[in-house]
């Protein structure tokens, strides 16, 4: 897969999750693996935001390939809700997903 080295794979806590074998993959794999706390939905809710806007977006799509169904994915993700879906920031206002993250970035930089 793409995944680099460090990224987070965050989860509930479904069974699924929590087995010996997931533990063992995630770690082969050497991601990190989070997981919400008991009983607090709210601890998905960014997660469960994406899916729902991809979700709607991409509806019962059915692609040809596994190819082809990455490679929609992969757009939706990158051009339009990375870089055309506006959110309001508390603090920003209106801005991209990628616009925030570069904002955040630069304040998080130390003065030289």
């Amino acid at each position: 897969g793409d995944l680099q080295p460090g990224c987070v794979m965050h989860s509930d806590r479904g069974s699924e999750y929590t087995s010996g074998e997931f533990r063992q993959a995630i770690q082969e794999l050497e991601l990190r693996q989070s997981m919400g706390r008991t009983g607090s939905c709210y601890d998905n809710a960014a997660a469960e935001s994406f899916f729902g806007v991809l979700k709607a977006e991409i509806g019962t799509t059915v692609w040809e390939s596994h190819e082809a169904a990455r490679a929609d994915v992969f757009r939706f993700i990158e051009i339009e809700y990375n870089r055309a879906r506006l959110r309001k920031h508390p603090e920003f206002g209106y801005l991209t997903p990628l616009e925030t993250r570069t904002l955040l970035q630069q304040d998080l930089v130390p003065a030289a």
